[in-house]
């Protein structure tokens, strides 16, 4: 049954057709041989709706909404001017900030593709007249927008709280340690390269340009500020904070910055209502699909037969992370993450691994596979923002992808880098 689930999903997908089919068929074959007919696919309906039911979902299309009003404005240029105007004169500053500015921005939109075309959109030129190699721009650009993954707020932590039944704001705080960890690491390889390739440098900022810059970012970095220290002090919950980024965004750009009016809301809302839409359409499809897989007991079968259950706890880290990062280097990283975070479940509780820890992993390796060839979505859409041949993407991206896998094991050895925050902030 299994077998045959995954092998007309494989074929769907080599056919061109969007994930969302394959996984309904899959599941509705599944259905099929589970029952022995088709009367029985009104469960699958069920199982679709309620996997867009949870509320913690309803912060998901605000965020979005916000990111989107972010990238039409002013906010995220002048986050990045406030980053260019201290680093930019070091050897490889104009590296630092592109990738900080990933950072900053994924403190506001929780999404790695976002990232790529905010962030990337405006940098990649003045990287590539600043004497960086192409290939090396494009490659810091598409995984630093993995620092979005992880610093809160982000998509992939709601999705796997929603599936795991796990605490958002925990899985929040938890991904900042692993997120600063990865922009130190990212700035380190940048100053080397930038001296091993002697990149100039660019004049020294002034002090009062500086504080031009300062004074130019300090509304949007009232994001960061209110979404992460809202919850970090217990102010309000992740779908609460959605929603004011979403008022925060709209009151700077109308009114503050002046660069939107309140008509373009509506082409702005409607983007943001076509991605939405397509991913709840894959929350559904998924959650239809997991309860097929669970109702057949095919997690238990498929854990089995690589003898999970006889691993220690740095065991079942490794497996689900190998699992994760080669998912995710085909699949969309929420397909991978409705899939497969049921069929570990079962495990990760009877080894008494802490769910935080476990989403946390999950969702860095999510972030991984999403930068990593053959098929990451990352690797697309810079391929489709910028107009660069796929190879020249991806051409730079093996020591960003060593250093991110080096993050991964420390995780796993170090829980600590994740859960120190969380249990300061909720007290463990």
């Amino acid at each position: 049954m299994a077998l045959l689930m995954f092998s007309v999903m494989v074929v769907l997908l080599l056919l061109g057709f969007p994930m969302m089919v394959p996984l309904i068929a899959g599941a509705f074959i599944g259905v099929f041989q589970l029952f022995g007919s088709i009367d029985k696919t009104e469960f699958l309906v069920q199982q679709m709706l309620g996997g867009i039911r949870p509320a913690s979902l309803i912060a998901v299309p605000m965020f979005i909404l916000a990111a989107d009003i972010m990238t039409r404005g002013q906010s995220a240029g002048r986050l990045i001017d406030m980053v260019m105007a201290f680093v930019r004169h070091v050897r490889g500053g104009l590296a630092v900030s592109t990738a900080t500015a990933c950072a900053l921005f994924g403190a506001v939109s929780g999404s790695t593709q976002a990232t790529v075309v905010a962030v990337g959109t405006p940098l990649r030129p003045r990287m590539l007249k600043g004497g960086y190699k192409d290939s090396f721009v494009l490659a810091l650009i598409v995984n630093s927008s993995d620092i979005a993954f992880l610093i809160p707020p982000s998509i992939g932590m709601i999705i796997y709280g929603v599936v795991a039944k796990a605490s958002i704001p925990e899985l929040f705080i938890a991904g900042l340690g692993p997120g600063i960890l990865i922009l130190i690491l990212f700035s380190i390889y940048s100053v080397v390269y930038a001296k091993l390739n002697d990149v100039p440098t660019e004049p020294k900022a002034s002090w009062r340009e500086r504080f031009v810059a300062i004074r130019g970012a300090l509304w949007p970095l009232g994001f960061p500020l209110l979404i992460i220290g809202g919850i970090f002090f217990g102010i309000f919950s992740p779908t609460e904070a959605a929603a004011i980024s979403v008022a925060y965004a709209i009151f700077l750009e109308v009114v503050v910055f002046r660069t939107m009016k309140i008509t373009d809301l509506y082409q702005t809302a409607l983007s943001t209502g076509l991605v939405t839409a397509v991913v709840f359409i894959l929350v559904g499809a998924g959650a239809a699909f997991a309860w097929v897989l669970s109702f057949a007991q095919i997690p238990q079968q498929i854990l089995g037969t690589l003898g999970i259950d006889q691993m220690g706890q740095i065991g079942v880290l490794f497996t689900i992370a190998v699992a994760f990062f080669i998912g995710c280097m085909f699949v969309d990283p929420i397909v991978v993450i409705l899939i497969l975070v049921p069929i570990f479940a079962p495990v990760v509780t009877q080894t008494g691994l802490d769910p935080i820890l476990v989403g946390t992993l999950i969702t860095l390796q999510a972030a991984i596979g999403s930068a990593t060839p053959p098929f990451g979505c990352d690797i697309f859409t810079a391929v489709a923002v910028f107009k660069r041949p796929y190879l020249e993407v991806i051409r730079g991206t093996p020591p960003f992808v060593f250093m991110l896998l080096g993050v991964s094991v420390l995780l796993i050895f170090f829980p600590q880098l994740a859960l120190f925050l969380r249990d300061v902030a909720f007290a463990k």
